[in-house]
């Protein structure tokens, strides 16, 4: 009996998924709630237990997209787990039907490929185009969704070999004498002399298409949606980095000895924000619908900070909860794991969701400066930047110019929600916080 294998449910607002890729192979012996696949949603990226321990049958190939409740697979329960690992009886490595060596009892020579192309994914038009040319597609890299292989990839592959690249282009004849390969066309040659002059045909380079992956469709709504809702608009300030940048240098080590974590930038900007925000409440606060559509003021009482961190698959926001509770440790635990956690692909929806005030560091990047996007709804968006020494005038000493690290700061807010006042003293809050750090650790 067979044990199905299906899409759960990711989150209420979530109702299908790209099966990025499986991390069995077919007829792997698997464990029950051993992650088989992968499901990449536009919020999450999760994996797909095995419900049973047995044989894995994939009958959905990695890249299509699936909905909840789909079923993409089975596990035989009734097999037994082989005796030496590996797939099914252990043998490890499946057989491919290579041809071996020798000619046929009929003394004619085998034409086997090398490589089952049954086995590999490919788009029709990419099989048909293979077909015709003689290619084998075991032997073309895909850059298609979970690497299946596309025609213009089938295509490129004909154009190199053409430019006298290696590599056979067509199925090898094992076994056969030298004059039968010396009768196979060359298609590469073929192609490139059958190539008009002047056709406009490009000899480097190119284009191709790949689909856009959940995530990064949820991203690019978000962006747009909040350029065209709300009255977006940035302010800047600059803020001397010398006092926190001692203080680190000096504690660091101590810090991390004792909390068995680094002391970094982050924790003194999310304890600068939530003193700033406890000061101007409506950059905390959030613009919703009623249920009639009419336009409120959602107020908050707490302070749950998003901090953008970057991933291969794209941009995402997890949130920490209640900073104005949490010790400088905390955060930077806090945040650690967010982020190590989102690179790893093992957030959860409740990880993105409710966080009433971002911060984004592209510094770390190397920007300089830059006008943030807001995470809607949310009101206020913090942009943390490279830190450069720079010529200022010396506090201490009016008129006397000195080097310092100083790092540019950028606040977008939603116009029909804070006034521009609230902003620009909202930012020189978080500057001062930072530019005398012993406040945040009074609370004043």
């Amino acid at each position: 009996m067979a044990v199905d294998i299906v899409i759960p449910a990711a989150g209420e607002s979530i109702t299908s998924g790209v099966l990025s890729r499986w991390l069995k192979s077919d007829g792997d012996y698997v464990k029950r709630d051993e992650d088989v696949a992968e499901l990449e949603t536009d919020k999450v990226t999760m994996g797909l237990p095995s419900p049973a321990n047995g044989v894995l049958k994939i009958g959905v190939a990695a890249g299509e997209t699936v909905t909840i409740g789909q079923k993409v697979g089975t596990i035989d329960d009734k097999a037994v787990a082989p005796a030496g690992g590996g797939g099914v009886g252990g043998g490890g490595a499946k057989p491919t039907p290579a041809a071996v060596g020798g000619p046929l009892s009929n003394g004619k020579a085998s034409t086997v490929p090398v490589a089952a192309d049954e086995d590999v994914r490919a788009t029709p038009l990419a099989k048909k185009l293979a077909d015709e040319h003689g290619v084998m597609l075991s032997g073309v890299h895909g850059t298609g969704a979970g690497g299946r292989i596309r025609e213009q990839d089938v295509q490129a592959t004909i154009e190199s070999k053409g430019k006298g690249g290696g590599g056979s282009l067509v199925a090898a004849t094992v076994g056969a004498p030298s004059p039968a390969r010396q009768a196979v066309p060359q298609v590469g040659s073929a192609l490139s002399s059958a190539k008009p002059e002047g056709s406009g045909t490009r000899e480097s380079g190119g284009t191709r298409r790949e689909k856009m992956s959940p995530l990064r469709q949820r991203i690019a709504a978000r962006l747009v949606e909040a350029q065209h809702t709300a009255a977006m608009l940035t302010t800047f300030n600059e803020c001397d980095m010398s006092a926190v940048m001692a203080l680190r240098t000096q504690y660091k080590e101590q810090f991390e000895k004792t909390h068995g974590v680094g002391l970094g930038f982050m924790s003194f900007f999310v304890k600068a924000v939530v003193v700033s925000l406890k000061s101007f409440p409506m950059v905390n606060a959030s613009i919703v619908a009623s249920e009639r559509g009419e336009l409120e003021v959602e107020h908050h009482d707490f302070y749950d900070v998003a901090v953008a961190v970057g991933t291969p698959k794209g941009l995402v926001v997890p949130v920490l909860r209640g900073c104005d509770r949490l010790s400088f440790p905390q955060i930077e635990s806090g945040i650690k794991d967010l982020a190590m956690r989102a690179k790893d692909g093992k957030l959860a929806l409740a990880d993105l969701q409710g966080g009433t005030f971002t911060i984004t560091n592209g510094g770390i990047y190397g920007s300089l400066m830059s006008t943030p996007i807001l995470n809607p709804p949310q009101s206020g968006i913090l942009g943390m930047h490279a830190i450069k020494n720079r010529a200022v005038e010396d506090p201490k000493s009016p008129g006397q110019i000195v080097l310092r690290p100083m790092m540019y700061l950028a606040l977008s807010y939603d116009h029909r929600l804070v006034d521009g006042s609230e902003a620009v003293r909202f930012l020189v809050g978080v500057k001062n916080a930072i530019e005398d750090p012993q406040r945040l650790l009074l609370g004043v």
